[in-house]
């Protein structure tokens, strides 16, 4: 008996060459935003009360049908519940993929860090194609085994960083090789990230749990603690925030990311998004060094900044690179050449050539020479690489017969998570850590190792 996704990329497949033949126009055959003939994939959505109430909307907008949802917190996921009334609705996302698995394709994933993974594994061993938020593990051993079970199942599957496969990710790649500034020898990115408490000590006492979230389930592979709802609205934790209307809650919504046990602080949120363009352009593997400084490094939260240093061999035809990561405010020392009175921005990437200089601001927008005068005398180079529809497009795409998406796991989202991860375990293990990434791991530390892949608790496995 075929699977419900095998027969719709049959299907698809089969229409879209067709109509390649006949020469049918896209909108008879369906596409992004409009209904094809077979039907449009089903999506159910894990977490969808914070960042996936939009993303959700972004996926159905891409040209799937939400046919469920799935959250722990009632209230929060109201909102969205509310947009999507005919989607079935569940607290535990096993009972949905029991009860559901028959009716669904695809799965996306918009929890907090720490249950990406299990969540994700459960999906792709149902059969399923996945879309989970960024970054796509807490550690780097989940990563890992989930490259291993993507590539076992044949499914397609998309992070949510900034594609480097748009216009603004393209454009970088071609003026870099293009040797625009020479060999890129630096390149230094920061974020103006954390927009939540970091740099804290674990609130005392507990508090009553509202019967509309399911601590337990939100807890999942976590150590058990009390439930804290928020901080005291003058609590050293929310004013130093980097945020105008710092949000008050201790762990969820949203502030989760300040935690270890949940979260991976300002470089987890920001640093697959600020790093994409640049492993694609520099043709990054993986470094063969990583290293941090910080403010100070508390039992059980991020540091409030930090600063951390890879460093990457030679590679495909290109020098050695060293890569500076910056968070909390801090930022890269000034050019010299940079305009006088033009502010360097708050989240940026600097690239350092023997020739020259180029800034961009963060993920965003096609970066300039600095100073940018001397744009005027550049001629930009042909456009060689294909521009893509975006995250959720191509994911669509993919799902219905397209070409793997740009970040599918093990091609781009795994490797560029570690990346991300590795920059982590140096702020909490410290030290000058050597990364063998074949055979993962540090060469020098144990306790770094131990960070790689740390245990589950409450009868949770990654298997």
């Amino acid at each position: 008996m075929i699977k419900r996704r095998e027969f719709l990329k049959q299907s698809i497949t089969a229409g879209a060459a067709w109509a390649t033949a006949q020469m049918v126009p896209r909108e008879v055959l369906g596409g992004p935003g409009r209904t094809a003939p077979s039907g449009k994939p089903n999506v159910a959505g894990v977490g969808i009360g914070g960042v996936g109430h939009g993303q959700i909307q972004a996926c159905a907008r891409a040209g799937f049908n939400v046919s469920v949802l799935c959250d722990i917190d009632d209230v929060l996921a109201g909102k969205t519940y509310q947009k999507f009334p005919q989607a079935q609705r569940y607290r535990d996302f096993r009972e949905m993929l029991s009860k559901e698995g028959n009716k669904i394709d695809a799965v996306y994933c918009g929890t907090p860090d720490h249950t990406h993974a299990i969540i994700s594994l459960a999906a792709l061993k149902a059969g399923k194609h996945v879309l989970t938020v960024k970054p796509l593990t807490r550690t780097i051993g989940e990563g890992r085994r989930l490259a291993e079970e993507t590539k076992k199942q044949g499914v397609m599957t998309q992070m949510t960083a900034a594609a480097a496969s748009t216009e603004n990710g393209c454009r970088t790649c071609e003026m870099i090789w293009d040797g625009i500034i020479g060999e890129v020898e630096e390149v230094h990115i920061w974020s103006n990230r954390p927009l939540w408490p970091q740099g804290m000590l674990r609130p005392k006492g507990n508090d009553p749990i509202p019967k509309t979230f399911d601590w337990n389930m939100w807890l999942g592979p976590a150590a058990k603690r009390p439930f804290v709802n928020t901080w005291p609205t003058d609590s050293l934790p929310v004013v130093q925030t980097n945020a105008s209307r710092a949000r008050p809650a201790v762990y969820h919504p949203w502030n989760f990311r300040g935690w270890y046990d949940f979260g991976t602080g300002a470089l987890g949120d920001m640093g697959c998004h600020h790093w994409n363009i640049p492993r694609r352009a520099l043709k990054l593997g993986h470094p063969t060094a990583v290293s941090a400084t910080a403010t100070k490094i508390m039992p059980e939260s991020w540091p409030l900044a930090s600063i951390i240093t890879y460093e990457f061999p030679a590679r495909e035809g290109m020098g050695p690179v060293k890569i500076m990561w910056y968070d909390g405010g801090l930022k890269p020392p000034r050019p010299t050449e940079l305009e006088a009175g033009k502010k360097m921005p708050a989240d940026g990437i600097l690239y350092i050539g023997k020739k020259g200089m180029m800034l961009g601001s963060g993920a965003s927008g096609i970066p300039h020479l600095v100073p940018k005068s001397k744009m005027q005398a550049y001629t930009m180079p042909p456009k060689t690489l294909p521009r893509r529809s975006g995250i959720y497009g191509e994911w669509f795409e993919a799902v219905t017969g397209g070409p793997k998406p740009s970040e599918h796991w093990p091609d781009c989202a795994v490797p560029l998570t570690e990346l991300v991860l590795l920059g982590c375990i140096a702020l909490r293990a410290g030290g000058y850590l050597k990364w063998d990434g074949p055979n993962m791991r540090f060469t020098n530390s144990g306790d770094a190792n131990k960070l790689i892949m740390p245990p589950y608790h409450n009868g949770w496995t990654l298997t």
